[in-house]
């Protein structure tokens, strides 16, 4: 792909006239005025700056290829936050304890990204941790915020297995263990969302590890369940009730936002005659620590045979391979 091609598809004219409109506001004297949106503005100003700058100073053939792998991103959602959550599967501590190096995996993973020269500068608040009982995590869900954050983790979504030798069995007997990993962007405009409150389960909790003054006296964390669809969301990362509650409706809302469009592109698949499964119940990647050493995902036959590396986040190559098939087949 020569240079001016890529041109066209990373849409640079169009991301330069965004740069002068995003200096302009920044000029305002206002503009600090609501830090968070400032931050926003000033965090997407430098990744597009980054990638104009790549693509201007790209001359090799090396640096054009390098620059292709920007064109993956192309989704409707992909430059937005995200907002991954884990669940252990069944299996108590063992299945625990592998949620719980996922999350950790996801940790470095975004570590990783902020460290790289491509100035994403991403960061992670984690909302609510349910920890396990002996080990490990019941449940994470982690506002992961930075360019690209959506369209990089949205292939993580769907169950992840382990095969071990499990630490915690005294026989050093092999164990399978299963974990679901859920991915949704974060939406801009949430406000069409219309929930009714008659179709909310409230409950409030004891927030622990996470959290303000007072965290381990006061019942300050949400949990919200949405009846009809029976999603359930639970923030406990704000210092009080009323600001757990925001968060978790905002994430809620998101969650249910995604179901719909996922609805609506399964049933433009079926009138267009494909049946394939979208589920995030689906089995993607198999991560092999006994007898083998070996991480396969499913999806694309991506393998590598360094599963340390993998759980220590090196997990661009299934992420750029799962893009590459995704795109070959629109």
């Amino acid at each position: 792909m020569d240079k001016e091609e890529l041109r066209k598809l990373l849409k640079i004219d169009e991301r330069k006239a965004e740069i002068a409109e995003i200096e302009q506001k920044m000029q305002a004297p206002d503009f600090w005025s609501d830090s968070q949106k400032a931050t926003g503005i000033s965090q997407r100003f430098s990744a597009l700056k980054a990638i104009i700058d790549r693509f201007d100073a790209a001359e090799s053939e090396n640096d054009l290829k390098e620059l292709e792998k920007e064109a993956l991103y192309q989704g409707e959602f992909d430059e937005s936050n995200a907002i991954l959550s884990i669940h252990a599967g069944a299996g108590g501590t063992e299945a625990q304890d592998w949620a719980e190096m996922l999350e950790r995996m996801y940790i470095r993973f975004a570590q990783i990204q902020k460290s790289e020269i491509r100035n994403q500068n991403w960061t992670i608040t984690i909302l609510d941790r349910q920890s396990g009982e002996e080990a490990g995590i019941k449940s994470v869900t982690i506002k992961v915020d930075g360019f690209y954050a959506y369209g990089k983790l949205k292939c993580e979504a769907g169950v992840h297995r382990l095969v071990r030798i499990s630490p915690f069995d005294a026989d050093k007997a092999r164990h399978t263990s299963f974990a679901l990993v859920e991915v949704i962007p974060e939406f801009d405009e949430v406000s069409d969302v219309i929930i009714d409150d008659k179709d909310l389960k409230i409950d409030v909790f004891r927030a622990s590890g996470h959290g303000g003054q007072s965290v381990n006296t006061t019942d300050s964390a949400v949990r919200i369940t949405h009846l009809p669809t029976k999603i359930t969301v639970s923030c406990q990362n704000e210092r009080s009730q009323l600001q757990n509650r925001e968060v978790a409706m905002k994430v809620l809302k998101m969650k249910i936002k995604k179901l719909e469009l996922d609805e609506k592109k399964k049933k433009e698949r079926a009138i267009m005659g494909d049946h394939t499964s979208a589920e995030w119940g689906n089995q993607i990647r198999s991560y092999v620590l006994q007898p083998y050493q070996q991480v396969k995902d499913h999806r694309t036959d991506m393998v590598s045979t360094n599963p340390s590396d993998v759980l220590d986040g090196k997990i661009d190559i299934f992420i750029d391979a799962c893009l590459r098939k995704t795109k070959n087949q629109e």
